[in-house]
């Protein structure tokens, strides 16, 4: 069963659902899974820079209060679900193609972590993954050669990749994630809960 998880590293609640979905894989006893990490960008126009990120969620929320009832909502519930965020720490809101084109260039065995990482370095640590230097140090400390993926990150290799998931979102018609497709036969927009991946595993192995 192939599970595509379309996600943003800036996004908590692609975080709450990944944590559910692999709560969810833990507890499953059917045929064997493989995930597929595909891109999305919440805001592909955000400048390779980045922006302030109280100021940008302001911007989109309807004014600073808004936002930050936004963000307590989403750190309250990734606390419910066994994910840390520490939205104090956060300063900037980046341009996440970097950080996808980091995943895309992880060995498959190692995307998983990369992607943890990358949430990690940004939600708990309050890091820039806009910037190379962040991402670099991630993969050094996941044993990717540093100098190697500074190469291939600066020759954009992954980024063909990038836009094939992020056409592939348009076709799909996703508008917002987490998203998760099943097997090609089932999707889920959203955080959802445990159970409910359970329940889609069960549908479409059923429906084989």
């Amino acid at each position: 069963m192939i599970i595509e998880i379309f996600q943003d590293t800036i996004c908590p609640w692609c975080r709450i659902g990944k944590k559910h979905l692999f709560d969810a894989l833990k507890q499953w006893n059917g045929e064997a899974v493989e995930i597929r990490y595909r891109a999305f960008q919440l805001n592909p126009d955000t400048p390779k820079e980045g922006v302030p990120f109280l100021e940008y969620m302001s911007s989109m929320k309807g004014g600073p209060d808004a936002a930050k009832q936004m963000v307590q909502h989403a750190a309250n519930a990734g606390a419910a679900s066994g994910v840390p965020f520490q939205f104090e720490k956060v300063t900037m809101w980046p341009n996440t193609l970097a950080s996808h084109q980091l995943i895309k260039l992880a060995p498959p065995e190692k995307q998983t972590e990369v992607v943890d990482a990358v949430y990690r370095a940004y939600f708990e640590e309050g890091k820039d993954i806009g910037q190379a230097e962040v991402l670099l140090s991630i993969a050094s400390a996941l044993g990717m050669d540093q100098n190697e993926t500074k190469q291939r990150l600066e020759k954009g290799e992954g980024l063909e990749e990038i836009e094939a998931d992020l056409q592939y979102a348009q076709e799909l018609e996703i508008t917002g994630v987490p998203f998760f497709v099943i097997d090609r036969k089932l999707a889920l927009s959203g955080a959802h809960p445990v159970e409910n991946f359970l329940k889609a595993f069960q549908q479409v192995t059923e429906a084989s």
